[in-house]
């Protein structure tokens, strides 16, 4: 149980520096490229990191902290389409900057903060630790949704070798 004060914030923390790193060595063509359509681009990905780190985990440690209840998000609401006024290299920034108060209050977990819990809208009662856990998961799930995003060229122009990635080949609708 305790674990988890351990291992969320070493994933937390590692994220912004992965996006550091994609947006500053990809270019924004391929960054914004949608895998297949209906789907998200990378650069979609890391708005939704930034959205969901201000409208949902930050305001989420609030709640189990001074008590209240969750509401569900949606991420087709606003904010989802990047800021075309900002760079790539200025999303991941504003990321990071987001990211370091989050890691900041998580910094201050205590084993037992860990079962506290609040009412979530839909799913009902649900723990800090729990959402640590969703927290985590949903970190590497839009970063390796991000990568995929970026493989498809590439496996588009594999030749022969297309065929070894069938298991990261965009679809529409999957």
């Amino acid at each position: 149980m305790e674990l988890i004060l351990k291992r969320c914030p070493e994933i937390l923390a590692i994220t912004p520096s992965r996006w550091t790193s994609l947006t500053a060595s990809i270019a924004p063509e391929l960054l914004s490229r949608p895998p297949a359509p209906g789907q998200w681009s990378a650069l979609e990905c890391l708005q939704h990191l930034v959205d969901t780190e201000r409208q949902v985990f930050q305001l989420r440690l609030r709640v189990f902290r001074e008590g209240g209840d969750i509401l569900d998000f949606d991420p087709g609401e606003p904010g989802l389409r990047p800021n075309p006024h900002l760079s790539p290299a200025a999303l991941a920034e504003e990321f990071n900057a987001c990211r370091k108060t989050s890691l900041e209050v998580v910094a201050q977990l205590q084993p037992g903060d860990l079962t506290r819990s609040a009412r979530h809208d839909l799913l009902g009662s649900v723990t800090l630790e729990a959402m640590l856990h969703q927290w985590g998961a949903h970190d590497l799930m839009h970063t390796v949704q991000a990568e995929r995003a970026l493989m498809q060229p590439f496996i588009l122009g594999a030749g022969p070798w297309q065929p070894t990635f069938d298991d990261h080949v965009a679809r529409r609708g999957s």
